[in-house]
């Protein structure tokens, strides 16, 4: 298995640069932005990202499944399962931010393996996979050393995601306790957390394309992935990263707690 997960690992990274950069070639021109049906963007190139990384997964590994966001679920069943979101950030993408991201994560059984996240507009790669650790551009990663929340950087992706998913006592609590917050979100909150660069990351509602990647990246870089009562998980439909230290005293604070 150690070596396989070497080769998932090498063909996710080369799946992941291959959507990436179609997206790239798309980025900052004149796109016709179509709305789902969750009114959530969507565009030609997140379309053409996705085909190309199912194209490639039905050449080199056709006993796998595979769920997309744009184009849902294939052999979801199957032992391993491809999980691809083509844009995480598709507003950033829409309207020339360079935060967006493509994210590629291997399912064994329903528990991520790999992640890959890529950052095509900085030319910015996080990846992992079990037992392997966390790497940036190469380099390992590790999360931050931050043990207050007084000292804690927070990200978010959206703001006002908060009062709908009755949230926003929870985040005011946590806008009070931390040092300073940024909407520097989606997928580039996480992979902030993962290489130190910021200490939390949470949103109050992301689906499991969103999630599975992001979760073995930041385990894997010492940190935790989990839903808002504490639980590792990449299918409750929220999500929050710290680097460990700080998710006690961040769970106890989300409760309403006093965390002394």
């Amino acid at each position: 298995m150690r070596d396989q997960l070497d080769t998932l690992l090498e063909f996710a990274l080369e799946a992941a640069w291959e959507a990436g950069r179609i997206t790239l070639g798309y980025f900052q021109t004149r796109l016709n932005v179509e709305l789902k049906a969750d009114a959530s963007p969507v565009t030609e190139a997140d379309r053409q990202a996705e085909r190309a990384v199912r194209e490639l997964v039905a050449r080199y590994w056709p006993e796998h499944g595979l769920i997309g966001e744009e184009f849902g679920r294939e052999r979801a069943e199957a032992e391993y399962v491809w999980v691809v979101d083509p844009i995480d950030g598709t507003k950033s993408f829409i309207t020339g931010v360079p935060l967006f991201g493509t994210l590629l994560a291997l399912l064994r059984q329903g528990e991520p393996v790999v992640g890959v996240l890529f950052f095509p507009a900085l030319n910015d790669l996080v990846y992992a996979a079990r037992g392997r650790g966390c790497f940036w551009n190469g380099r390992r990663a590790r999360v931050s050393e931050t043990a207050e929340l007084g000292r804690a950087r927070l990200m978010t992706s959206n703001l006002n995601r908060f009062a709908r998913h009755g949230k926003a006592k929870a985040w005011q609590r946590l806008v009070e306790a931390t040092d300073f917050q940024r909407t520097w979100g989606d997928a580039f909150g996480y992979a902030l957390v993962a290489t130190g660069r910021a200490d939390i990351m949470v949103d109050p509602i992301m689906e499991v394309w969103d999630a599975a990647a992001v979760q073995v990246v930041v385990e894997e870089a010492g940190g935790t992935f989990t839903d808002w009562e504490g639980r590792p998980t990449i299918t409750a439909r929220e999500g929050i990263a710290t680097n460990g230290r700080l998710l006690p005293p961040l769970l106890r604070l989300v409760r309403g707690e006093a965390i002394g």
